[in-house]
């Protein structure tokens, strides 16, 4: 018996991947964060499977299905949001299952970031302006934030700012970034990337809180900071350059890339 951790993507269904949809299809036991991974996906369930929405369960709760299964024999597809690698909640649970001397997998999704920034049309490594992203949140409910990880430390780099589950700290995020930023640096707030009502939030760190204010947010919203974000005027990078010697290119006699 396997636990199948598998990230299920930003939202749009048909953004899971076809290893993840095989091992839903293939699960006797589904376990699936209802109240933010669309119930689409429970369609790949097979016809018998038990489904648990596991958005009111406690953990111990969580455990407690893993040891029926594990006792049953049966493989658990366990689904959630985006990718698995951040805000997940996973390390927790694989825990406790080498406490049980379960096994387990881990599959990966598109991360909300990338949904982000394909419903923006942009890429977030610019040439010279931005090459550098950084993933991060600010302290709420579930846990703190370490110390040394703050905002203030992030934003004196320049890099481009991914700012989760912080939606609500809107006014704070701005007054700890905007001095190393300025009023006019780009932001775009993407809401629910990626579900049918998608919305998208444009401006500058100098009228954000206003525009929100407008068009008001609970959750399930990135905030997007950086100068890349509105680059137009930049060189272009030297990857397709006539000049650029690159390893696959014919007539290349030992050059690197």
């Amino acid at each position: 018996m396997t636990v199948h951790f598998i990230g299920a993507g930003p939202g749009a269904a048909d953004l899971i991947t076809l290893r993840g949809m095989r091992l839903i299809a293939a699960s006797p036991v589904c376990l699936y964060a209802g109240s933010i991974v669309p119930k689409e996906l429970l369609a790949y369930c097979p016809p018998d499977a038990r489904i648990v929405d596991t958005a009111a369960l406690s953990l111990d709760e969580i455990e407690a299905e893993y040891l029926a299964a594990h006792k049953a024999g049966q493989d658990v597809a366990r689904l959630h949001s985006g990718d698995l690698s951040v805000w997940s909640a996973v390390a927790e649970q694989i825990r406790r299952l080498e406490r049980h001397g379960i096994g387990y997998t881990m599959t990966p999704g598109v991360p909300a970031f990338a949904a982000a920034a394909s419903a923006l049309k942009r890429e977030l490594t610019i040439p010279e302006v931005a090459q550098s992203l950084v993933l991060t949140r600010v302290s709420g409910r579930a846990s703190k934030m370490p110390p040394g990880e703050t905002l203030t430390a992030f934003g004196a780099t320049g890099a481009t700012l991914a700012i989760h589950l912080a939606i609500h700290a809107l006014e704070r995020v701005v007054a700890e970034i905007l001095p190393f930023y300025g009023a006019e640096c780009p932001v775009a707030i993407v809401v629910r990337a990626t579900w049918p009502d998608e919305r998208i939030i444009r401006g500058t760190l100098g009228d954000i809180v206003e525009q929100l204010a407008a068009e008001p947010v609970e959750r399930t919203a990135l905030i997007l900071v950086g100068p890349g974000l509105g680059a137009n005027d930049f060189r272009e990078s030297a990857l397709y350059s006539t000049d650029y010697v690159r390893r696959f290119r014919q007539g290349f006699e030992g050059a690197g890339e």
